[in-house]
């Protein structure tokens, strides 16, 4: 079983202190491939969460068993199966989504992000720890992708949610700035990508040095509140 406490850990880990994304600057490539839109980043985010999570669990399920000497190709074996299993139902599911995804399914199998959990805690702790860590890491990437993919196609074509249809054919992008709008280039291209994560960065350290000034250090106390009265 897993308490409370260690339940948050875990959760406040994989969405914030230890976000893939923003702190440990794992899976560049789909990070800044994929998040042209919206609905790319979020949907091979799922992807990667389906994959995280039960490669997690596997893993710590079986960790007695896997010898020391060749957890790495044991491991890179599960995570290929469950990414086969996902690829296929992809391609089946989504067409023409997964023909715009291409390449970063499959390379899901050698994403830093799903070997270094497998690895570093997976191999180490339970399996219902392992997986809970397995969806929060990959909801941390799920929240920095979506936001990632929402401004630069915000940004360069002044619209959101675009390709929905290829997942929900009832539904169509929205079109926020003016039809005329002429778009910025720079943000759908590579170079747009670093410059953006390179704000959510910053933005990441502005607020934990905004909360970290907030909280009284050692042997400080808060002042007591001060009693209001009326007076002449």
């Amino acid at each position: 079983m897993i308490n409370r406490e260690e339940f948050r850990q875990i959760r406040d880990n994989g969405i914030w202190q230890q976000n893939t994304s923003l702190v440990q600057i794992l899976g560049l490539c789909p990070l800044l491939a994929v998040t042209t839109n919206l609905v790319n980043g979020v949907m091979l985010s799922l992807a990667t969460i389906i994959v995280m999570a039960i490669a997690n669990l596997a893993v710590a399920s079986l960790r007695n068993l896997i010898p020391h000497e060749i957890r790495i190709p044991v491991f890179i074996l599960i995570v290929a199966a469950l990414v086969t299993v996902v690829d296929l139902v992809f391609n089946a599911q989504f067409h023409e989504l997964y023909l715009v995804l291409g390449i970063f399914i499959p390379l899901i199998v050698t994403n830093c992000i799903v070997l270094a959990r497998v690895e570093a805690f997976a191999n180490k702790n339970p399996p219902l720890q392992s997986l809970i860590d397995g969806v929060f890491m990959g909801v941390g990437m799920l929240w920095t992708l979506a936001l990632l993919g929402g401004l630069r196609e915000l940004i360069g074509g002044g619209t959101l949610f675009a390709g929905i249809d290829m997942v929900f054919p009832a539904l169509q992008p929205l079109q926020l700035l003016p039809v005329d709008y002429p778009g910025l280039l720079l943000a759908i291209l590579p170079p747009g990508a670093f410059i953006l994560l390179g704000c959510l960065i910053a933005w990441k350290n502005w607020v934990e040095a905004r909360v970290a000034a907030r909280k009284p250090g050692p042997g400080q106390h808060q002042a007591p509140p001060v009693a209001l009265t009326d007076g002449a």
